[in-house]
């Protein structure tokens, strides 16, 4: 069961919250590789569709949201030099955790979990990783080198160490996320 808009809006800010207090720089391209993480490596059912596109896996559903989002006065954007701008959760957002709570304590492992992993990479880390989480679960059967080979056709810019460096990378986070994982219930706050 996909969550309300609100929730998702939640769970979207506190990912948001989080991958930055893992350092992470928090622009879009931040926020779609670790919503694609929280969906499919966390299990977190946030609804969006996506493909595989210039740098990975990408969804033009949280594009819009984010804008949604921004529009409502939930999330703002701030200019930072050299590289462009950051995603912040606006007080309007803050002010939603605590109607949420539910919510939050339901994926609130989840969330820190990805954060943990990819908070601190950068945008051609996350480029790699997201890819290898999107190969990962068209191929889940594959080996490593199998699903390195095919992250290679899909981006061949890439060094075919890095491939298999991020396979291996996705393959250890597969494994981890198990306790991390929510609960399979109703959505209600």
């Amino acid at each position: 069961m996909n969550m309300n808009r609100m929730q998702r809006a939640v769970v979207l800010l506190t990912l948001l919250d989080q991958l930055k207090d893992k350092g992470s720089w928090c622009g879009e391209t931040h926020l779609q590789k670790a919503t694609f993480f929280l969906q499919q490596l966390a299990e977190v059912p946030l609804g969006f569709d996506f493909v595989l596109y210039k740098h990975g896996p990408y969804s033009f559903d949280l594009n819009d949201e984010i804008t949604a989002l921004r529009a409502d006065m939930l999330l703002t954007v701030q200019p930072r030099e050299p590289y462009g701008p950051s995603l912040y959760t606006s007080e309007g957002g803050r002010n939603l955790f605590e109607r949420y709570r539910q919510t939050l304590g339901r994926y609130a492992t989840a969330i820190k979990f990805v954060a943990d992993q990819i908070g601190s990479s950068n945008v051609a880390e996350l480029e790699k990783l997201g890819t290898a989480l999107y190969v990962c679960k068209q191929f889940p059967s594959a080996d490593q080198r199998t699903r390195s080979k095919k992250l290679l056709e899909f981006k061949p810019h890439v060094r075919p160490e890095e491939a298999l460096s991020a396979v291996e990378g996705v393959d250890k986070m597969l494994t981890a996320v198990a306790p991390h994982l929510p609960e399979k219930e109703s959505l209600s706050d």
